[in-house]
């Protein structure tokens, strides 16, 4: 079992591992080999059981969070297996034995790798045409723009096009001091922040100055407007849904 996640353990790309998927479909799935899914408190934690014996991470840890909400989520995706047990239809589950087994050991290193997304921000990059779309980027990202620099004290350069433009060093500083130590809330904000292609997006959620619905529909400006002039074929919305699936766990980590 622990092999099997760890082959599909969600990676900073969920569509790449979507992909590897569907390159292993043939790939067997473990039967469900359990009955009873539970949640008890153990050393300030709450770790999840199977048939009263404690899940273990692929790195052999105890699957435990401080979090009893997220505990019973985690339950819950344990318990919703069918005849077979498959990661891939356990978000949350993947993102927090990724938080244990890795984040937990390299806290500033991730750090330093969420922090620089802030220098190619998503919301930092505008179209400039069509004037439409200029303009549902503008308004979507300017509020969340503004926001950092009421914040951080600084106001994140915007330019137009996709060339590169450096970030004040005192915002990047700014934005790496802010990002949280637990592993666990690390771990959601660096998904969240992959997912998005946003650090603003992901602190502005993480602080509570965005709601879970409005950061992945800010996130999905551009992706959203080519779907209306050229429509969504069935490949791109289950990549989308899954990218959904995963963001959605982050945020409930990340909220709690």
């Amino acid at each position: 079992m622990a092999d099997l996640f760890e082959e599909l353990a969600a990676s900073f790309d969920p569509v790449l591992a979507t992909e590897r998927a569907r390159a292993n479909v043939q790939r067997v799935l473990p039967k469900r080999f359990y009955k009873v899914v539970s949640v008890e408190p153990v050393d300030g934690l709450h770790r999840v059981l199977l048939d009263g014996k404690p899940v273990r991470t692929p790195g052999r840890n105890q699957l435990a969070v401080a979090s009893l909400r997220a505990a019973c989520a985690l339950e819950a995706e344990w318990a919703g297996q069918g005849e077979f047990v498959d990661p891939m239809t356990m978000p949350l589950t993947r993102l927090v034995n990724s938080a244990i087994d890795g984040v937990s050991s390299e806290i500033e290193a991730v750090k330093d790798a969420v922090a620089a997304y802030a220098g190619s921000d998503l919301t930092c990059y505008r179209a400039g045409e069509p004037p439409r779309l200029d303009e549902r980027q503008r308004v979507t990202w300017e509020p969340v723009l503004d926001w950092v620099r009421e914040r951080f004290g600084t106001r994140p350069v915007a330019t137009i096009g996709v060339m590169a433009v450096a970030q004040p060093p005192q915002l990047l500083a700014a934005i790496r001091a802010a990002l949280p130590d637990d592993a666990i809330r690390l771990a959601a904000i660096e998904q969240v922040t992959s997912l998005t292609g946003s650090v603003f997006l992901a602190l502005a959620l993480m602080e509570k100055r965005l709601l879970p619905d409005d950061v992945w529909l800010a996130a999905h400006v551009d992706e959203d407007w080519n779907a209306e002039l050229w429509g969504v074929d069935s490949e791109a919305r289950l990549r989308r849904d899954f990218r959904r699936a995963d963001f959605d766990a982050a945020a409930l980590l990340l909220l709690d």
